[in-house]
């Protein structure tokens, strides 16, 4: 399990490229799950809920950075 720390301290492209790989981990979960070849069916639970972090930290800075963006548009006006 990734801890949010650990997220954090990703730039944008680490971040989706690590995203990129956990669904495509969970992909492979779920179909070791479907030829029942899957040894731990709490990797399935670790693996979503890392990409559910991940997403909600990628929310938070889009988030941020329309924030930031708001007020020097309103300076300009």
């Amino acid at each position: 399990m990734v801890k949010p720390a650990e997220i954090r301290a990703l730039s944008d492209a680490e971040l989706l490229n690590e995203l990129e790989n956990a669904v495509q981990k969970l992909f492979n979960l779920h179909f070791q799950r479907t030829t029942q070849n899957l040894e731990s069916t709490a990797e399935l639970r670790k693996t979503r809920k890392d990409i559910a972090r991940m997403r909600t930290i990628l929310a938070e800075r889009q988030r941020t950075r329309g924030a930031e963006a708001a007020p020097q548009a309103q300076a300009q006006d």
